[in-house]
């Protein structure tokens, strides 16, 4: 993937820059001109996004397995002994300490904690899953489970930064932003990078923002409380002028915004908001019927179920269908799966609320053909202890739960070039710790980069005089689960 530089020189001086030009010479005049040379240099590499049709579909560099990637969030930290990673060990040591200690982790924990869930073997693969997964393990013989994987910290806000964008402190794009501004979007008529989520997540825009890359590449919020089509899409249509006026004024809003850009020399917010306008006017028409779900067979939307978690799950169908390259859908406000009690009673509802729609999803994708070329995965941004969490004074914290673990925990995945029927890497014998085939967060971001056909390695872009990637300067694709 070729690099983006940028420079902006404005026809019109004012006093401070003609100070800072002036003050570094020939220097600054030097440096212009071997800008100018990268940026020619770089547009002539096929595949660069174009400044004025950014979204414009692009080869990556090679032949994709995945076309689009549907990321089923269960945001919290679900608890991999109660979900995708069985341990009978935990019961033969139940309320017994964890030999040889229990691990550092966000708040103190106690003895070990059986799961109350019965895990059985489903498909012709055998995989084991949890029972209040039932719906879902339907389809064990399309899934690979990855029970190794691990992260940095026990924290929600940079856990999810870090599955999210790729670092857990710093502002940087978010994994959607990375994927638009690499291969473009097959639909010019809707965003690229959807997120589909009732209210916020913890650490908020920062989960789908583009950061230092163009603002078309950030992910468009639609909150999924909202049954409406013109409730879930506000501010889109403008009923009081007829399409063709409304071009004339987006016509003109769009002159102006230029004249006011080239005044004032490159603009990354400026361009940003210039192309939001555009995109905007075309959603009206393609949007409003992405999202009606209404449209669809009642089969189907019985299929899925009318749930809060279960209908987003039909959209995100429906909108990788138009060339959406890439949807998230959050399983609530917040952080549910954040199960520090009860954790038989809570994570038994949670399951109920969206395993017929991930199992709908998964069904839905596969007889359309679509679950060839569009990547599915589902996981949280860490796990949970295996060892019961010790109650602290004033929490309400206080029977059964688990506490936060990024030692090890498990996502998996479905289609998109994924070989299914299979667990890869383990975590020890009560799992806490992943030991076997560990997998970090830069290892599964560069495998689905893979997947879709990019080295991610060579997807970089110039910023603040460097070159930047998603998997910062780590990770390595995991070829034992590729198909």
């Amino acid at each position: 993937m070729s690099r983006v530089n940028h420079d902006g020189v404005n026809a019109g001086l004012g006093r401070r820059e003609m100070l800072r030009r002036t003050g570094v010479g020939m220097g600054w005049l030097g440096l212009l001109g071997l800008l100018s040379d990268s940026r020619t240099l770089a547009g002539s590499v096929p595949g660069r996004p174009d400044s004025a049709r950014p979204l414009l579909a692009r080869p990556p560099h090679f032949s994709p397995r995945a076309k689009s990637i549907i990321h089923i969030y269960l945001n919290g930290g679900p608890s991999q002994v109660d979900t995708f990673d069985p341990k009978p060990a935990l019961k033969r040591y139940s309320g017994k300490p964890l030999p040889g200690g229990n691990l550092t982790t966000e708040r103190p924990t106690g003895g070990l904690l059986p799961s109350p869930f019965e895990f059985r073997r489903w498909g012709e693969s055998g995989l084991e899953i949890s029972e209040i997964f039932s719906r879902t393990a339907a389809h064990a013989d399309e899934m690979t489970i990855i029970r190794s994987m691990y992260a940095n910290t026990p924290n929600h806000e940079q856990s999810m930064r870090l599955m999210n964008c790729g670092d857990e402190r710093l502002n940087r794009p978010s994994l959607g932003s990375w994927l638009l501004y690499g291969m473009g979007t097959e639909n010019q008529n809707l965003p690229g990078f959807v997120v589909l989520c009732p209210g916020y997540p913890v650490a908020n825009v920062s989960n789908w923002r583009s950061a230092f890359l163009p603002g078309i590449y950030q992910g468009t919020h639609i909150d999924t409380r909202k049954s409406k089509v013109k409730e879930l899409l506000e501010n889109i249509e403008a009923g009081h002028v007829s399409p063709a006026a409304q071009r004339r004024q987006l016509d003109l809003l769009s002159r102006l915004n230029r004249r006011h850009q080239g005044e004032r020399g490159a603009d990354a917010a400026l361009e940003a908001r210039i192309q939001s306008f555009e995109l905007a006017f075309r959603m009206q028409l393609e949007a409003t019927r992405a999202f009606d779900i209404s449209r669809e067979p009642k089969s189907i939307r019985e299929l899925y179920g009318s749930s809060l978690q279960n209908r987003p799950l039909l959209m995100g169908r429906r909108l990788v269908e138009r060339g959406v390259r890439f949807v998230q859908l959050y399983h609530g406000n917040v952080q549910p799966w954040d199960s520090h009690s009860e954790i038989g009673k809570e994570l038994r509802t949670l399951a109920g609320e969206c395993d017929q729609g991930i199992a709908a999803l998964l069904t839905d994708l596969k007889q359309r053909g679509l679950l060839e070329d569009t990547l599915v995965i589902c996981g949280g941004e860490f796990g949970r202890t295996p060892a019961v969490e010790v109650a602290q004074p004033g929490t309400g914290n206080n029977r059964l739960g688990r506490d936060h673990n990024h030692w090890g925990f498990s996502v998996w995945l479905a289609g998109g070039g994924v070989k299914g029927g299979q667990a890869y890497g383990a975590t020890d014998e009560f799992g806490y710790k992943a030991v076997e085939n560990r997998g970090h967060i830069h290892d599964l971001h560069a495998t689905m980069l893979h997947l879709l056909g990019f080295d991610h390695e060579k997807l970089t872009y110039r910023h603040a005089g460097r070159d930047f990637r998603l998997t910062d300067v780590y990770g390595r694709v995991v070829k034992e689960i590729l198909a």
